[in-house]
Parts: C-alpha cells; structure tokens; sequence
C-alpha cells in the first residue's frame, strides 16, 4: 500500500529498441525467501513502473472487454505452484516533433527533464513520451546461458518467447531467478496533451446505463409518491385547512377531533431537536464533503482537474454563512410537547431500511471505484459518476422526503434526526459491501493488519458518505416541512 517512487534498473534509450537485455540474476533461494516470495504471490503484490509521469498500463481480455491495469504482478499461482514474471516486455509510445520552440514550450517545469529536446538545426527530431504499457512474462532461462552473464545490461544470448498466456518459470528453494526485459519505441499520433487518452478509452458502457437506468426507475416510482404527497396536502386541501381557521371555537374543537395525522402536528414540527449543535455540525461538513464531490467529479468529467484549496472554501462558506439571514419558522411551537402515540414498530426501523434505494443507486459503481482503489485498475467513466452522483443526490432527497411525510401521518414529529439518517444510512449498506469485497474479490488481502488498514479506511469513506447523502435529506425534508407548513398557514393551539 505504500506510493514512495525510486529509481528502477531499467535503463531506455530514446527511439533506440532492446530486446533481451539482462538485468540480474538472484542468488539461490533460501528456505525464507522462498517462503516470503510465495506469500507475496498469494497477497498479489503488484509493481509498479512510472515513466515521464505515466504509469506502466497492462491490458487484459475478459469476457469480451478490455480490463486496464496499472502495473504488473509479482507472480502467479497455477494449482500447488508458484511462477514469477521475470521478463518484461515494456513498449513506449512516443510523438515525434521537430519544431524546436515545441520542445521548449512543453519542456518547462518539473518536466524540463523528462522530455528530450533536439538543438536547432538538427536533423535528428525529439520525442515525447505519450504512452508506457508492460506485459510481463514468466519465462525459463536456461542455466548455460545464464553462466556468462554477469554483467547488467549484456545481451541474453537464446531468444526469449513472451507469451503471457503461458508460465514457465516456476521458483523452488535453492535456485536462483534472472531477469530480463524488451523495451520497443513506437511512433503514435496521440500529441502530449492527449496522452491520458490512451489510458482512459471507454469499453464496457452498457453495465454503466443499466446502473443510471435503475436508478431512473427508482427515481420515477419515488416522484410519484412526493407527487401524491403534495396532491394530498398542500394543493387539494390548503382550502379546508383556511376554513379551519376561520371557524368558531367549538367547530374547531370539533374538527380537532376528525383531523389527524401531519395536521395535528404543527405545534411540534420544529420543535428543536436532540443535540442541534451535532447536526448543524454534521450538515455543515455534509454540505463541503457533497460541493467537493460535485466540483471534482464534475471538472474530471469534462477532462480537466483542478487542485481544490480547501482554506478558500471554507473562507467562502464562511462568508455566506455570516451574511445569511436566519431562518423563520412559518409556525410557533407549543410550550407544551405533543405525545407521539405508540408505534407498532420503531420508526427507526423505516430509516434503516430507506437506505436501499439510494444503495441500489450506485452499487454498480461502487464496484467500478473499489477496484480502482484496491486492484490497481483505471477509473475512466467519469462522465457516468456525475450522472450516478447526480441521480444519487436526487434518490437521497426523495426518500427522505417521502419518509418525513410517512412520519408526519402517524404524528410523530421527530424528523430532524430521521431526514438525515433516512438518506445518510445508505452508508451502512455501502460499509456490508466493502466487507464483502474484502472477503470474496479480495481473497488475497491477509493477515490482520492489511484487514484493518482496509477496513480502516472504508469506515473513513463511508462516515464521509453518510455526511453528504445524509445532509441531501436533511436538506430535501426541511424544504418540505416549512414550504407544506408555510403554504397551509394552519393556526395550531397553543398548549
């Protein structure tokens, strides 16, 4: 898990082709060695090769799709034995220029020293490295060929069959392991500014629509529900409730007893909730975590990144938070709390459970993200995350909202704290999938402390999930209850 860079071994000539080349041969194996080699094959630890800034891309087939990965494994196990890529064969795409003052354009910086530039006049023209891909092999030298070989860099003399479909150097106690590596430069159309593109070619997009063509589904059943909602209250039945306050004293206390559900509440419906300090703390983070997703994610899908100075949004958000008017209530509160009659089962149980439909959202996805993070693969769909993300937000605020409503009707005016887990308890399902991930796609992951650090880390990203969908209900529900409460403008009694 670690990301310190240090120099490799291999060494590259601009344009110039290699094949062959020996890089080192170990000493035998010990008994410890072999062992330690062995359980780094079963953890898949993988290498990872950067040149000019561009990490070493391997590509594979399956089922029919292209699947990219960053680096290369260690080794492989084929039933009881164990085979390590020995030889590599690296392949450097490459844009000619010959336009000097090109070269001194884009040889500024940090990368002055990466690209290759050719003095004016000159006939031989510079490169650009646009492109880095691997393919290892496991490959059995033989030990004839071997003995003459001391020195780095010399020629592997018998030809060498890179065939990644085939392993053939198996490691045993007590035999060495020699290296050896092909690097071919290949000229590319693909010019500098472009060169991510190579890396981030879409394959596989049906999987992607039928995640957002769920959560349409999801989203259209859930609009007609607030739908109906609002039918039933605010625009069917704002004429009776103005009758209502126009009536006598006893014709009121008469119809007190007809009415019910969220009527009956507009005494307590922003009675302060538990621990108001915590949630407007939760909120406020909810609020930064979610504009962070959305700006990134959006600049990522319209192909540029911009580095976010998080002292500047905090001094914006301050600033509009100072200068924000304080909220009034459409309603006074009751001196005296309304009691909230028994439930057959808590209503925390309906919280819990809402968290499914925003889950159902993105799970999807979410497989996409844990195996950039955790298999070393190329996250390149960033187009469909914002869409997902987009459809997620819209998710989280209906669920919450409808469920608010839910509560309202058997007159249980305790929404705060609901709105905002109704949305956030998505986190829940998303933390039992990072669980599963762990145990049947990372099946190599062992020992309790790689477990730990894993877990450690979703718990991390799944408490910054529950503040940002979390806040979108809270959000999405306070709308609602001051616009149902505002429109209706019902004159409660006072207790």
């Amino acid at each position: 898990m670690g990301d310190r860079i240090v120099n490799s071994p291999y060494r590259f000539k601009m344009y110039m082709n290699e094949t062959q080349i020996f890089q080192c041969k170990t000493k035998p194996l010990s008994s410890d060695e072999f062992e330690m080699l062995k359980k780094r094959i079963d953890d898949m630890y993988q290498v990872n090769l950067i040149l000019d800034n561009l990490p070493a891309i391997r590509f594979t087939k399956k089922n029919g799709f292209v699947i990219r990965w960053t680096g290369y494994p260690v080794g492989v196990r084929v039933q009881d034995l164990y085979y390590v890529f020995n030889h590599l064969k690296l392949t450097v795409l490459v844009h000619k220029y010959e336009e000097p003052n090109v070269a001194r354009v884009m040889g500024t910086g940090d990368a002055a020293e990466m690209i290759p530039t050719a003095d004016p006049g000159s006939e031989v023209p510079g490169y650009m490295v646009v492109g880095f891909e691997v393919t290892p092999c496991s490959f059995q030298h033989k030990s004839g060929s071997l003995k003459d070989l001391e020195i780095m860099y010399d020629r592997y003399p018998s030809a060498i069959e890179c065939d990644p479909s085939t392993v053939g150097m198996s490691i045993k106690e007590g035999g060495p392991i020699a290296f050896t590596y092909d690097v071919t430069f290949v000229e590319s159309d693909i010019k500098w500014p472009s060169r991510w593109d190579a890396y981030l070619k879409m394959e596989g997009a049906k999987v992607h629509w039928f995640s957002i063509l769920n959560s349409l589904m999801v989203i259209t059943i859930l609009a007609g529900f607030v739908l109906v909602i609002f039918l039933k209250t605010v625009w069917c039945e704002s004429c009776d409730l103005t009758h209502y306050e126009e009536v006598d004293k006893e014709a009121q206390a008469r119809m007190n007893e007809e009415l019910s559900g969220w009527k009956l509440v507009v005494g307590d419906v922003f009675r302060s909730p538990t621990y108001p300090s915590l949630l407007c703390l939760m909120v406020g983070n909810g609020v930064q975590i979610l504009g962070m997703a959305v700006v990134t994610i959006l600049f990522a899908a319209l192909g540029f990144m911009s580095p976010a100075s998080r002292g500047t949004l905090l001094t914006i958000g301050g600033y509009f938070g100072a200068k924000a008017p304080h909220i009034e209530f459409p309603v006074p509160t009751n001196q005296i709390p309304r009691e909230i009659p028994p439930q057959k089962y808590s209503s925390w149980l309906l919280v819990l459970g809402a968290g499914t439909l925003p889950f159902g959202t993105l799970f999807i996805e979410l497989f996409f993200i844990m195996s950039i993070i955790w298999m070393g693969r190329v996250y390149y769909v960033f187009g469909f995350l914002f869409v997902v993300l987009i459809l997620l937000v819209v998710v989280c605020a209906l669920v919450s909202l409808v469920l608010t409503y839910m509560h309202f009707c058997v007159e249980d005016y305790k929404w705060w704290w609901k709105s905002f887990f109704a949305s956030g308890s998505v986190a829940i399902y998303i933390f039992f999938y990072s669980v599963n991930y762990l145990i049947f796609d990372l099946k190599s992951l062992s020992g309790p402390v790689s477990a730990t650090l894993y877990l450690g880390y979703s718990l991390f990203m799944v408490l910054a999930i529950m503040l940002a969908t979390g806040t979108v209900g809270f959000l999405s529900s306070f709308w609602f209850v001051h616009y149902l409460f505002s429109s209706v403008k019902l004159e409660q009694q006072v207790g």
